[in-house]
């Protein structure tokens, strides 16, 4: 029996099905890479939910980031 991507033995259209709109189904979930034109069609007010939520995203990865550069500096400095 034919596999799809992830391995999962399934029928011929199953594995097509899977395939095309796995895929497809999470990027129209996760959004758009970029911020310039992100939000076709959508008013401003969602653009800028969109843009806050961004932000927000990409501050968490900075005080991550900070957080593992200051305890990387203590366990050199102890």
């Amino acid at each position: 029996m034919p596999r799809d991507k992830r391995g999962i033995e399934r029928g011929r259209f199953g594995v097509w099905w899977h395939n095309t709109f796995d895929d497809w189904f999470f990027r129209s979930l996760i959004g758009p890479a970029q911020t310039g034109n992100a939000v076709h069609g959508a008013d401003p007010t969602t653009r800028q939910q969109w843009l806050h939520d961004l932000e927000r995203r990409k501050q968490y990865t900075r005080d991550q980031r900070e957080r593992k550069r200051l305890a990387r500096e203590k366990r050199q400095a102890g």
